[in-house]
């Protein structure tokens, strides 16, 4: 069931879950908890941008993953859109037609209704799209088992997703398959904040005052003004959620590097022990990733001549009319 060629994949992302749950993971337990006020009341403050930033999410990571088992039907993610945080993932989102679901939380505090929402959704499209074969379920709360459990019961091959150490175990039992986040290619825990430089000692005062000329003056008058300026807005990771066609044409080789890469380490992942892959299911793996994916745009006459030339990454190996590709460590 998990290798079906024909295999049709729908994706429902708890998007608050999973966010909250990862910037728990890279500052720390209950960190979101702590900071929930600060972000709620400026997001842009100079501390929370960073914090933010440095716990951002790769929608693209999730998406490709879920690509992997098949021809993604439908993608959907549940949160409340209007809030500041959410919505700096809008272009990584609509660059991966995910739909957005609005959730309008009853109180500052209160569930969201999220796992409701979701739950009546996705069973309301098994029963609506009889040929979906696989559901996969991006959150960590035990609240997803009954549904985990329905959709076997259903026919489906299911999918889990969250994040390590705040995933409920029940959940991941409860899945035919289940992937921490942590672990997608591309994905790895942000090195830690720098410590604050320790503060310089204070140089005895003199009994005159220096005289600070005008350029000197309109130097620290800069400075202070830059530093009252809030963050910029945490930048998303290089584009995992843009179209190949809308990339600039000077970083369209990087990014069909990464989606190249991407796409073996999947595959490697996924496969059994067999590390050779096949051309053809590669292509097909990235197109699935990227439809707007072309080789032909790089000025590649084949795909194996795209491959051949990430001789750094890639290894093909031609045999006949068979060709196939494997990621060098």
């Amino acid at each position: 069931m998990a290798d079906a060629p024909d295999a049709r994949v729908a994706v429902y992302l708890d998007f608050d879950n999973i966010v909250m749950s990862w910037y728990d993971r890279v500052h720390g337990r209950n960190a979101y908890s702590k900071d929930r006020q600060r972000i709620a009341d400026d997001p842009k403050d100079p501390e929370i941008a960073e914090r933010l930033h440095r716990a951002a999410i790769d929608v693209g990571a999730i998406i490709d993953y879920a690509a992997s088992f098949g021809t993604l039907v439908l993608t959907r993610a549940y949160a409340d859109w209007s809030s500041p945080v959410n919505a700096l993932y809008r272009s990584q989102l609509v660059g991966r037609a995910v739909d957005l679901v609005q959730l309008f939380p009853a109180a500052a505090y209160a569930k969201n209704g999220a796992d409701i929402r979701l739950a009546v959704d996705t069973v309301e499209d098994m029963f609506r799209l009889p040929d979906l074969t696989h559901v996969v379920i991006v959150a960590g709360d035990s609240d997803y088992v009954p549904l985990a459990q329905r959709c076997k019961r259903l026919g489906r091959y299911v999918i889990g997703m969250g994040v390590a150490g705040s995933t409920a175990k029940s959940l991941a039992a409860a899945c035919d398959e289940f992937e921490a986040y942590d672990t997608l290619p591309g994905i790895s825990l942000p090195d830690k904040a720098p410590a604050a430089a320790p503060a310089k000692t204070a140089a005895p005062e003199s009994d005159e005052p220096v005289p600070a000329t005008a350029a000197e003056a309109k130097q620290r008058s800069r400075r202070a003004s830059r530093a009252k300026q809030p963050a910029e807005e945490p930048d998303a990771p290089l584009y995992s959620g843009v179209p190949f066609d809308e990339i600039p044409p000077e970083d369209l080789h990087a990014a069909a590097t990464r989606l190249l890469e991407r796409a073996l380490r999947l595959g490697r992942d996924k496969g059994d022990d067999a590390e050779w892959l096949h051309t053809s299911a590669v292509k097909q793996h990235m197109r699935r990733m990227d439809p707007s994916f072309s080789e032909k745009t790089l000025g590649f006459r084949s795909f194996t001549d795209f491959v051949k030339s990430r001789d750094a990454i890639a290894e093909v190996q031609e045999s006949g009319h068979e060709r196939l590709v494997r990621l060098k460590d």
